[in-house]
């Protein structure tokens, strides 16, 4: 399988290519160079696999939740490509993807868990609980947007972690939820490596789509953003 994944829903911009089972990635910190640099992205890991574009089986990216205007970059980027190489597209959680991420970097045991809180703005986070079932993350309950107070703990899991920059803001976590957390990994963004092993198994398991139904998952809703003062 050749899947190519496009991350840019944080400050974090990446791209991988999965070629049979081996991913290679390019990723760079750059909050306002999304645009720039994802596209040389993509053109360097083809090439350095040797791979042409009209080889991909699917396209992959990570659909939110994040910021508006990256998650956009991303869906066109994957849109455009799978619509002119008439492939399929997998959209991955950007929250699904630092879950994964956690559990490979913190060393997350089989049913433990992994609360996910990425900073929202607006005294906010997007938050999603996940529980590890055969090294990947499952989603318990729904994810969501809230104030930092109003997050819990959904899923049984035997310990939990917390990842992702919204853990910054756990002092104004309810006690019940820090308390249950046993060690917490705030410097975790998403990332194309993980979009691009999570599509893998989306694909297989029928979750592509067409490049038309590829749509962004904002959960907060765009139009009350926009319309808030000095938004447009």
């Amino acid at each position: 399988m050749k899947l190519l994944a496009l991350d840019t829903s944080s400050e974090g911009c990446s791209a991988a290519l999965l070629v049979d089972g081996k991913v290679s990635e390019r990723f760079e910190i750059a909050p306002r160079g999304h645009t720039k640099l994802l596209m040389p992205m993509v053109r360097e890991l083809l090439a350095e696999a040797n791979v042409a574009p009209g080889e991909l089986d699917t396209v992959a990216f990570a659909c939110g939740p994040g910021s508006f205007t990256g998650i956009r970059i991303a869906t066109g980027v994957a849109q455009g490509l799978a619509w002119g190489l008439n492939v399929p597209v997998v959209p991955v959680s950007s929250l699904a993807t630092v879950a994964l991420g956690a559990m490979e970097a913190m060393d997350v045991s089989e049913q433990g868990g992994v609360a996910v809180a990425f900073d929202a703005r607006m005294g906010e986070l997007y938050w999603g609980c996940f529980v590890c079932r055969d090294g990947l993350p499952v989603l318990q309950g729904e994810e969501r947007v809230c104030a930092p107070s109003l997050v819990s703990i959904e899923g049984d899991a035997a310990a939990w972690s917390g990842a992702g920059r919204g853990w910054a803001f756990q002092q104004d976590m309810p006690s019940e939820v820090v308390d249950r957390v046993m060690a917490v990994d705030d410097t975790l963004i998403p990332r194309a490596v993980w979009v691009a092993k999570l599509a893998e198994i989306g694909f297989r398991n029928g979750q592509a789509v067409p490049a038309e139904q590829a749509q962004p998952a904002y959960i907060r809703n765009e139009v009350a953003w926009k319309k808030l003062p000095g938004r447009e």
